[in-house]
Protein backbone atom coordinates (compact mmCIF):
# COMPACT_ATOMS: atom_id res chain seq x y z
CA UNK A 1 0.00 0.00 0.00
CA UNK A 2 1.15 3.32 -1.12
CA UNK A 3 2.75 5.55 1.92
CA UNK A 4 1.89 9.63 1.33
CA UNK A 5 3.06 12.20 3.04
CA UNK A 6 2.01 15.90 2.65
CA UNK A 7 4.33 18.98 3.12
CA UNK A 8 3.20 22.76 2.65
CA UNK A 9 5.56 25.74 1.55
CA UNK A 10 4.48 29.17 2.29
CA UNK A 11 4.52 31.99 -0.61
CA UNK A 12 7.25 33.43 1.76
CA UNK A 13 9.61 30.79 1.53
CA UNK A 14 9.41 30.05 -1.93
CA UNK A 15 10.18 33.44 -2.88
CA UNK A 16 13.36 32.87 -0.48
CA UNK A 17 13.77 29.60 -2.06
CA UNK A 18 13.46 31.21 -5.61
CA UNK A 19 15.82 33.55 -4.72
CA UNK A 20 18.53 31.67 -3.40
CA UNK A 21 18.05 29.34 -6.61
CA UNK A 22 19.35 32.51 -8.49
CA UNK A 23 23.02 31.82 -7.05
CA UNK A 24 22.82 28.62 -7.61
CA UNK A 25 21.65 28.66 -11.52
CA UNK A 26 24.72 30.74 -11.85
CA UNK A 27 27.15 27.90 -10.07
CA UNK A 28 24.82 25.34 -12.67
CA UNK A 29 25.52 27.67 -15.53
CA UNK A 30 29.35 27.74 -14.61
CA UNK A 31 29.43 24.61 -14.49
CA UNK A 32 27.73 23.59 -17.56
CA UNK A 33 29.61 25.91 -19.74
CA UNK A 34 32.86 24.48 -18.61
CA UNK A 35 31.76 21.45 -19.35
CA UNK A 36 30.52 22.27 -23.11
CA UNK A 37 33.84 23.86 -23.43
CA UNK A 38 36.20 21.17 -22.09
CA UNK A 39 33.53 18.46 -24.20
CA UNK A 40 34.68 20.24 -27.46
CA UNK A 41 38.23 20.79 -26.61
CA UNK A 42 38.18 16.61 -25.92
CA UNK A 43 36.23 15.68 -28.67
CA UNK A 44 38.57 17.72 -30.94
CA UNK A 45 42.06 16.92 -29.65
CA UNK A 46 40.62 12.87 -29.35
CA UNK A 47 40.03 13.39 -33.50
CA UNK A 48 43.20 15.13 -33.78
CA UNK A 49 44.71 11.98 -32.30
CA UNK A 50 42.95 9.57 -34.13
CA UNK A 51 43.56 10.80 -37.52
CA UNK A 52 47.53 11.07 -36.41
CA UNK A 53 47.15 7.93 -35.63
CA UNK A 54 45.31 6.48 -38.76
CA UNK A 55 48.25 8.35 -40.21
CA UNK A 56 51.14 6.62 -38.87
CA UNK A 57 49.43 3.18 -38.59
CA UNK A 58 51.21 -0.14 -39.78
CA UNK A 59 49.43 -3.03 -40.34
CA UNK A 60 52.05 -5.77 -39.08
CA UNK A 61 49.65 -8.55 -40.31
CA UNK A 62 51.47 -11.74 -38.83
CA UNK A 63 52.73 -11.66 -35.59
CA UNK A 64 53.94 -15.16 -34.76
CA UNK A 65 57.09 -14.35 -34.43
CA UNK A 66 58.77 -10.82 -33.20
CA UNK A 67 59.19 -8.42 -36.08
CA UNK A 68 62.05 -5.82 -34.92
CA UNK A 69 61.30 -3.40 -37.83
CA UNK A 70 57.74 -2.68 -35.70
CA UNK A 71 59.55 -1.62 -32.55
CA UNK A 72 58.11 1.93 -31.89
CA UNK A 73 55.93 2.10 -34.31
CA UNK A 74 51.94 2.47 -33.88
CA UNK A 75 50.28 -1.01 -35.06
CA UNK A 76 47.41 -2.82 -36.31
CA UNK A 77 47.45 -6.62 -35.47
CA UNK A 78 44.90 -9.44 -35.11
CA UNK A 79 45.98 -12.37 -33.07
CA UNK A 80 44.65 -14.90 -30.54
CA UNK A 81 44.62 -13.67 -27.18
CA UNK A 82 45.45 -16.86 -24.76
CA UNK A 83 46.55 -17.40 -21.42
CA UNK A 84 47.71 -20.19 -19.09
CA UNK A 85 46.96 -18.04 -15.86
CA UNK A 86 44.70 -20.01 -13.34
CA UNK A 87 42.21 -17.80 -12.09
CA UNK A 88 40.09 -18.77 -8.85
CA UNK A 89 37.62 -18.50 -6.80
CA UNK A 90 38.07 -20.87 -4.15
CA UNK A 91 34.72 -20.36 -2.46
CA UNK A 92 32.65 -22.02 -5.29
CA UNK A 93 35.50 -24.77 -6.60
CA UNK A 94 35.90 -22.80 -9.60
CA UNK A 95 39.44 -23.05 -11.17
CA UNK A 96 39.54 -21.94 -15.10
CA UNK A 97 42.65 -21.16 -17.48
CA UNK A 98 40.48 -17.56 -18.70
CA UNK A 99 41.46 -13.98 -19.43
CA UNK A 100 38.98 -12.70 -16.65
CA UNK A 101 36.75 -14.97 -13.99
CA UNK A 102 33.66 -12.86 -12.54
CA UNK A 103 31.78 -13.65 -9.66
CA UNK A 104 28.53 -11.24 -10.32
CA UNK A 105 26.06 -10.85 -6.91
CA UNK A 106 22.54 -9.82 -6.65
CA UNK A 107 20.37 -9.35 -3.95
CA UNK A 108 16.66 -9.43 -3.29
CA UNK A 109 15.70 -6.63 -1.59
CA UNK A 110 12.93 -3.92 -0.96
CA UNK A 111 13.60 -0.96 -3.22
CA UNK A 112 11.72 2.43 -1.82
CA UNK A 113 10.09 4.34 -5.06
CA UNK A 114 8.86 7.85 -5.09
CA UNK A 115 6.43 9.86 -6.97
CA UNK A 116 6.31 13.68 -5.84
CA UNK A 117 3.03 15.66 -7.04
CA UNK A 118 3.06 19.66 -6.14
CA UNK A 119 -0.17 21.83 -6.44
CA UNK A 120 -0.39 25.55 -6.14
CA UNK A 121 -2.78 26.98 -3.85
CA UNK A 122 -4.27 30.73 -4.26
CA UNK A 123 -2.29 33.04 -1.86
CA UNK A 124 1.06 31.21 -3.08
CA UNK A 125 1.49 28.79 -0.44
CA UNK A 126 2.49 25.04 -2.50
CA UNK A 127 1.18 21.79 -1.23
CA UNK A 128 3.84 18.63 -2.24
CA UNK A 129 2.39 15.52 -1.83
CA UNK A 130 5.56 12.61 -1.94
CA UNK A 131 4.06 9.20 -2.45
CA UNK A 132 6.11 6.45 -1.26
CA UNK A 133 5.92 2.59 -2.29
CA UNK A 134 8.22 -0.37 -2.15
CA UNK A 135 9.11 -2.93 -4.36
CA UNK A 136 10.87 -6.00 -4.11
CA UNK A 137 13.96 -6.53 -6.75
CA UNK A 138 17.50 -7.97 -7.43
CA UNK A 139 20.11 -5.31 -6.70
CA UNK A 140 24.08 -4.75 -6.71
CA UNK A 141 24.28 -3.92 -3.44
CA UNK A 142 21.99 -4.52 -0.21
CA UNK A 143 19.40 -1.24 0.43
CA UNK A 144 19.36 0.13 3.83
CA UNK A 145 15.71 0.05 4.45
CA UNK A 146 16.58 1.84 7.98
CA UNK A 147 16.43 5.38 5.91
CA UNK A 148 12.86 4.51 4.59
CA UNK A 149 10.25 6.67 5.32
CA UNK A 150 7.10 4.29 5.45
CA UNK A 151 7.50 3.10 8.95
CA UNK A 152 6.06 -0.75 8.09
CA UNK A 153 9.23 -1.00 5.91
CA UNK A 154 11.98 0.55 7.89
CA UNK A 155 14.47 -1.66 9.07
CA UNK A 156 12.53 -4.76 6.19
CA UNK A 157 15.77 -5.81 4.42
CA UNK A 158 18.09 -8.28 5.45
CA UNK A 159 20.44 -10.49 3.88
CA UNK A 160 21.18 -13.53 4.56
CA UNK A 161 24.87 -14.06 3.93
CA UNK A 162 26.45 -10.61 2.81
CA UNK A 163 30.05 -11.86 2.83
CA UNK A 164 29.85 -12.57 -1.15
CA UNK A 165 30.51 -9.35 -3.33
CA UNK A 166 30.90 -8.60 -6.88
CA UNK A 167 34.56 -9.81 -8.25
CA UNK A 168 36.07 -9.70 -11.28
CA UNK A 169 39.75 -10.89 -11.66
CA UNK A 170 41.98 -10.66 -14.67
CA UNK A 171 45.06 -12.74 -16.14
CA UNK A 172 48.15 -11.41 -15.59
CA UNK A 173 49.76 -12.74 -18.38
CA UNK A 174 48.23 -13.01 -21.74
CA UNK A 175 50.14 -14.01 -24.97
CA UNK A 176 48.88 -11.93 -28.17
CA UNK A 177 51.03 -14.03 -30.92
CA UNK A 178 54.85 -13.27 -30.07
CA UNK A 179 54.14 -10.70 -27.45
CA UNK A 180 52.66 -10.21 -24.57
CA UNK A 181 49.46 -7.71 -23.66
CA UNK A 182 49.67 -5.62 -21.02
CA UNK A 183 47.60 -5.17 -18.09
CA UNK A 184 44.92 -2.21 -19.55
CA UNK A 185 44.42 -3.99 -22.59
CA UNK A 186 44.02 -7.28 -21.08
CA UNK A 187 41.32 -5.37 -18.34
CA UNK A 188 39.70 -3.74 -21.28
CA UNK A 189 39.40 -7.30 -22.86
CA UNK A 190 38.07 -9.05 -19.71
CA UNK A 191 35.28 -6.51 -19.47
CA UNK A 192 34.08 -6.19 -23.29
CA UNK A 193 34.59 -10.03 -23.87
CA UNK A 194 32.01 -12.60 -24.55
CA UNK A 195 31.79 -14.28 -21.26
CA UNK A 196 30.23 -17.91 -20.55
CA UNK A 197 29.27 -20.28 -17.91
CA UNK A 198 31.53 -21.92 -15.37
CA UNK A 199 30.20 -24.31 -13.70
CA UNK A 200 30.35 -24.08 -9.67
CA UNK A 201 32.40 -27.47 -8.33
CA UNK A 202 31.08 -28.19 -4.39
CA UNK A 203 31.16 -31.35 -3.04
CA UNK A 204 28.17 -33.10 -1.14
CA UNK A 205 30.40 -32.83 2.08
CA UNK A 206 31.24 -28.86 1.79
CA UNK A 207 27.44 -28.60 0.87
CA UNK A 208 26.27 -29.83 3.34
CA UNK A 209 28.55 -27.49 5.97
CA UNK A 210 27.30 -24.54 3.89
CA UNK A 211 24.13 -25.26 4.56
CA UNK A 212 24.64 -25.86 8.43
CA UNK A 213 26.59 -22.16 8.46
CA UNK A 214 23.49 -20.31 6.83
CA UNK A 215 21.13 -21.79 8.74
CA UNK A 216 23.10 -20.22 11.54
CA UNK A 217 23.72 -16.66 9.73
CA UNK A 218 19.64 -16.93 9.27
CA UNK A 219 19.25 -17.20 12.92
CA UNK A 220 21.29 -13.79 13.17
CA UNK A 221 20.12 -12.17 10.88
CA UNK A 222 16.16 -12.96 11.10
CA UNK A 223 16.01 -14.44 8.03
CA UNK A 224 12.67 -16.98 8.26
CA UNK A 225 13.28 -20.09 7.02
CA UNK A 226 9.96 -22.10 7.61
CA UNK A 227 11.87 -25.31 8.56
CA UNK A 228 13.41 -25.19 5.04
CA UNK A 229 15.97 -28.23 4.80
CA UNK A 230 18.33 -26.55 2.32
CA UNK A 231 19.47 -22.59 2.21
CA UNK A 232 22.29 -23.40 -0.35
CA UNK A 233 21.09 -24.24 -3.99
CA UNK A 234 23.84 -25.07 -7.10
CA UNK A 235 22.68 -25.17 -10.17
CA UNK A 236 25.37 -24.77 -13.20
CA UNK A 237 26.41 -21.56 -12.82
CA UNK A 238 24.22 -20.30 -10.23
CA UNK A 239 24.52 -20.57 -5.88
CA UNK A 240 21.06 -19.27 -4.81
CA UNK A 241 21.74 -18.57 -1.36
CA UNK A 242 17.84 -18.38 0.43
CA UNK A 243 15.17 -20.80 1.11
CA UNK A 244 13.59 -21.60 -2.54
CA UNK A 245 15.00 -20.08 -5.82
CA UNK A 246 11.82 -20.32 -7.66
CA UNK A 247 10.22 -18.28 -4.85
CA UNK A 248 12.35 -15.54 -3.53
CA UNK A 249 12.10 -13.67 -0.20
CA UNK A 250 13.76 -10.73 0.90
CA UNK A 251 17.66 -11.37 1.88
CA UNK A 252 17.93 -13.77 -0.45
CA UNK A 253 21.31 -13.66 -2.53
CA UNK A 254 22.00 -15.11 -6.17
CA UNK A 255 25.36 -15.47 -7.46
CA UNK A 256 26.84 -15.83 -11.36
CA UNK A 257 29.95 -17.12 -11.94
CA UNK A 258 31.41 -16.69 -15.70
CA UNK A 259 34.90 -16.42 -17.51
CA UNK A 260 36.15 -14.45 -20.51
CA UNK A 261 38.00 -17.44 -22.37
CA UNK A 262 40.62 -16.93 -24.90
CA UNK A 263 39.43 -15.55 -27.46
CA UNK A 264 40.60 -13.45 -31.37
CA UNK A 265 41.51 -9.91 -30.55
CA UNK A 266 42.20 -6.83 -32.52
CA UNK A 267 44.54 -3.86 -31.51
CA UNK A 268 45.99 -0.64 -32.12
CA UNK A 269 48.76 0.39 -29.73
CA UNK A 270 52.67 0.92 -29.88
CA UNK A 271 55.09 -1.88 -30.15
CA UNK A 272 57.96 -1.79 -27.59
CA UNK A 273 59.64 -4.88 -27.21
CA UNK A 274 57.44 -7.78 -26.40
CA UNK A 275 54.80 -5.84 -25.13
CA UNK A 276 52.74 -2.80 -26.08
CA UNK A 277 51.80 0.53 -24.87
CA UNK A 278 49.57 3.70 -25.49
CA UNK A 279 50.26 5.99 -28.23
CA UNK A 280 50.90 9.65 -27.49
CA UNK A 281 49.53 11.41 -30.13
CA UNK A 282 51.59 15.20 -30.88
CA UNK A 283 48.51 16.87 -28.60
CA UNK A 284 49.32 14.94 -26.02
CA UNK A 285 45.94 12.82 -26.56
CA UNK A 286 46.50 9.08 -25.54
CA UNK A 287 45.07 6.29 -27.80
CA UNK A 288 45.01 2.80 -27.90
CA UNK A 289 41.69 0.60 -30.06
CA UNK A 290 40.91 -2.62 -28.78
CA UNK A 291 38.28 -4.90 -30.50
CA UNK A 292 37.28 -8.51 -30.19
CA UNK A 293 37.36 -10.48 -33.27
CA UNK A 294 39.66 -10.09 -36.21
CA UNK A 295 39.05 -6.47 -37.26
CA UNK A 296 40.33 -4.71 -40.33
CA UNK A 297 43.10 -1.61 -39.37
CA UNK A 298 40.22 0.70 -40.96
CA UNK A 299 36.87 -0.34 -38.81
CA UNK A 300 38.73 -0.21 -35.83
CA UNK A 301 39.84 3.67 -36.83
CA UNK A 302 36.45 4.48 -38.15
CA UNK A 303 34.54 2.70 -34.83
CA UNK A 304 37.11 5.19 -32.72
CA UNK A 305 35.42 8.11 -34.42
CA UNK A 306 32.22 7.45 -34.16
CA UNK A 307 33.36 6.18 -30.11
CA UNK A 308 34.03 10.09 -30.17
CA UNK A 309 31.36 10.95 -32.12
CA UNK A 310 28.78 9.68 -29.45
CA UNK A 311 30.56 10.62 -26.13
CA UNK A 312 30.60 13.68 -27.12
CA UNK A 313 26.84 14.26 -28.31
CA UNK A 314 26.19 12.49 -24.81
CA UNK A 315 27.78 15.01 -23.21
CA UNK A 316 26.69 18.02 -25.23
CA UNK A 317 23.18 16.94 -24.29
CA UNK A 318 24.38 16.94 -20.38
CA UNK A 319 25.75 20.50 -20.85
CA UNK A 320 22.56 22.05 -22.20
CA UNK A 321 20.64 20.32 -20.02
CA UNK A 322 22.64 22.04 -17.17
CA UNK A 323 22.53 25.19 -19.01
CA UNK A 324 19.17 25.43 -19.50
CA UNK A 325 18.49 24.48 -15.66
CA UNK A 326 20.59 27.24 -14.85
CA UNK A 327 18.59 29.63 -16.68
CA UNK A 328 15.21 28.12 -15.16
CA UNK A 329 16.91 28.58 -11.73
CA UNK A 330 18.04 32.00 -12.69
CA UNK A 331 14.22 33.30 -13.87
CA UNK A 332 12.45 30.91 -11.46
CA UNK A 333 11.92 34.14 -9.01
CA UNK A 334 9.57 35.63 -12.12
CA UNK A 335 6.81 33.07 -12.15
CA UNK A 336 7.29 32.92 -8.24
CA UNK A 337 6.16 36.10 -7.72
CA UNK A 338 2.76 35.48 -9.60
CA UNK A 339 2.12 32.14 -7.45
CA UNK A 340 -0.56 33.48 -5.56
CA UNK A 341 -2.82 33.35 -8.69
CA UNK A 342 -1.79 30.12 -10.13
CA UNK A 343 -3.20 30.25 -13.42
CA UNK A 344 -1.46 33.74 -14.16
CA UNK A 345 1.50 32.14 -12.47
CA UNK A 346 1.11 28.80 -14.72
CA UNK A 347 1.48 31.34 -17.92
CA UNK A 348 4.23 33.21 -16.85
CA UNK A 349 5.98 30.01 -15.78
CA UNK A 350 5.35 28.72 -19.62
CA UNK A 351 6.62 31.98 -20.66
CA UNK A 352 9.91 31.95 -18.69
CA UNK A 353 10.62 28.29 -19.53
CA UNK A 354 10.18 29.03 -23.44
CA UNK A 355 12.19 31.47 -23.04
CA UNK A 356 15.12 30.21 -21.41
CA UNK A 357 14.90 26.91 -23.41
CA UNK A 358 16.04 28.89 -26.44
CA UNK A 359 18.10 31.05 -24.58
CA UNK A 360 19.90 27.80 -22.87
CA UNK A 361 19.90 26.44 -26.17
CA UNK A 362 21.42 29.55 -27.87
CA UNK A 363 23.84 30.01 -24.91
CA UNK A 364 25.38 26.17 -25.47
CA UNK A 365 25.71 26.67 -28.99
CA UNK A 366 27.55 29.96 -28.69
CA UNK A 367 29.64 28.05 -25.97
CA UNK A 368 30.23 25.20 -28.59
CA UNK A 369 31.01 27.44 -31.56
CA UNK A 370 33.73 29.66 -29.27
CA UNK A 371 35.10 26.46 -28.52
CA UNK A 372 34.99 25.52 -32.28
CA UNK A 373 36.39 28.72 -33.44
CA UNK A 374 39.49 28.36 -31.10
CA UNK A 375 40.55 25.32 -32.76
CA UNK A 376 39.04 25.07 -36.13
CA UNK A 377 38.04 27.94 -37.14
CA UNK A 378 35.84 27.13 -40.38
CA UNK A 379 33.36 24.95 -38.54
CA UNK A 380 33.41 27.47 -35.53
CA UNK A 381 32.26 30.25 -37.62
CA UNK A 382 28.71 28.87 -38.87
CA UNK A 383 28.52 27.82 -35.28
CA UNK A 384 28.32 31.07 -33.77
CA UNK A 385 26.50 32.54 -36.91
CA UNK A 386 23.48 30.03 -35.65
CA UNK A 387 23.98 31.04 -32.23
CA UNK A 388 23.64 34.55 -32.96
CA UNK A 389 20.54 33.74 -35.24
CA UNK A 390 19.00 32.09 -32.02
CA UNK A 391 19.96 35.25 -30.05
CA UNK A 392 18.42 37.91 -32.97
CA UNK A 393 15.62 35.42 -32.97
CA UNK A 394 14.69 36.02 -29.14
CA UNK A 395 15.19 39.93 -29.22
CA UNK A 396 13.19 40.12 -32.28
CA UNK A 397 9.98 38.43 -30.65
CA UNK A 398 10.43 40.27 -27.61
CA UNK A 399 9.88 43.08 -29.60
CA UNK A 400 7.48 41.88 -31.71
CA UNK A 401 5.56 41.13 -28.53
CA UNK A 402 6.01 44.83 -27.22
CA UNK A 403 4.99 45.93 -30.24
CA UNK A 404 1.74 43.89 -30.43
CA UNK A 405 0.74 44.73 -27.33
CA UNK A 406 -2.71 46.21 -26.88
CA UNK A 407 -2.69 50.06 -27.01
CA UNK A 408 -4.21 51.42 -23.80
CA UNK A 409 -7.71 53.32 -23.68
CA UNK A 410 -7.70 55.75 -20.94
CA UNK A 411 -10.47 58.48 -19.98
CA UNK A 412 -7.94 61.13 -21.12
CA UNK A 413 -7.79 59.49 -24.59
CA UNK A 414 -5.44 56.14 -25.61
CA UNK A 415 -2.21 55.48 -24.97
CA UNK A 416 0.23 54.16 -27.71
CA UNK A 417 2.97 51.83 -27.17
CA UNK A 418 5.36 54.32 -27.62
CA UNK A 419 4.29 56.25 -24.47
CA UNK A 420 1.95 59.47 -26.37
CA UNK A 421 -1.63 59.99 -25.29
CA UNK A 422 -3.66 60.28 -28.08
CA UNK A 423 -7.69 61.33 -29.03
CA UNK A 424 -7.32 61.26 -32.37
CA UNK A 425 -7.49 58.12 -34.93
CA UNK A 426 -3.46 58.00 -35.07
CA UNK A 427 -0.76 58.61 -32.21
CA UNK A 428 1.06 62.53 -32.94
CA UNK A 429 4.37 60.31 -32.21
CA UNK A 430 4.56 57.33 -34.47
CA UNK A 431 1.80 57.27 -36.46
CA UNK A 432 0.28 53.94 -35.12
CA UNK A 433 -3.73 54.15 -35.48
CA UNK A 434 -6.43 53.76 -32.21
CA UNK A 435 -6.50 50.62 -31.01
CA UNK A 436 -9.33 47.97 -31.89
CA UNK A 437 -11.73 47.20 -28.95
CA UNK A 438 -14.95 48.57 -27.07
CA UNK A 439 -16.20 52.00 -28.75
CA UNK A 440 -16.19 55.27 -27.39
CA UNK A 441 -18.89 57.71 -27.10
CA UNK A 442 -19.28 61.50 -27.15
CA UNK A 443 -23.28 62.99 -27.36
CA UNK A 444 -22.93 64.96 -31.28
CA UNK A 445 -25.20 67.20 -29.89
CA UNK A 446 -24.20 68.83 -26.66
CA UNK A 447 -20.59 67.12 -26.38
CA UNK A 448 -21.43 65.54 -22.78
CA UNK A 449 -19.12 62.23 -22.21
CA UNK A 450 -20.48 59.69 -20.34
CA UNK A 451 -17.98 58.28 -17.43
CA UNK A 452 -17.40 55.17 -19.01
CA UNK A 453 -17.00 56.81 -22.20
CA UNK A 454 -17.38 52.64 -23.60
CA UNK A 455 -20.83 52.25 -21.78
CA UNK A 456 -23.19 54.94 -22.05
CA UNK A 457 -26.34 55.49 -21.41
CA UNK A 458 -29.82 55.19 -23.38
CA UNK A 459 -30.35 59.10 -23.45
CA UNK A 460 -27.94 62.11 -22.77
CA UNK A 461 -28.78 63.24 -19.55
CA UNK A 462 -27.80 66.58 -20.68
CA UNK A 463 -29.91 66.75 -23.93
CA UNK A 464 -31.93 63.98 -24.39
CA UNK A 465 -30.69 62.97 -27.46
CA UNK A 466 -30.47 58.81 -28.16
CA UNK A 467 -26.68 57.37 -27.86
CA UNK A 468 -26.59 55.74 -31.66
CA UNK A 469 -23.31 54.98 -33.97
CA UNK A 470 -23.73 58.31 -34.85
CA UNK A 471 -22.19 59.22 -31.52
CA UNK A 472 -19.04 57.22 -32.05
CA UNK A 473 -15.92 58.98 -31.61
Amino acid sequence: MAYQVRTTRSYGNRLLDSAKGVGSGFILLLIGTIMLWVNECSYVQTDKAIRSAQKELVKAGDISALNPSLEGKLIHASAFADTQDVLSDESFGVSEKAISLIRDVRYYQYEEKTHTQKRDKFGGSEETITTYTYEKNWVKAPINSAVFTDPDYKKSNIVLDGDFKFQQQFAKNVSFGAYKLPTFIIEQIGKMGDSVPVNAQISAADLAAWNSREAGKAKDSGYKTDGAAALVHVAGNTVYLGKSPSSPQIGDVHITLEEVPPADVSIIAKAVGVTFEEYIAPNGKPFTKVMMGIKSAETMIESAKRDNAIFTWIFRLIGLLLVVGSFKLIFNILPALFKVLPPLAVIVGAGVGLVCSIGGFAWALAVIALAWLFYRPLIGIPLLLAAAAGIWFLAKKSKEKKASAPLAVTSDGWKCACGAVNKGKFCAECGKPKPAGAPQFKCDKCGWEPPDKARPPKFCPNCGDPFDDGDIV
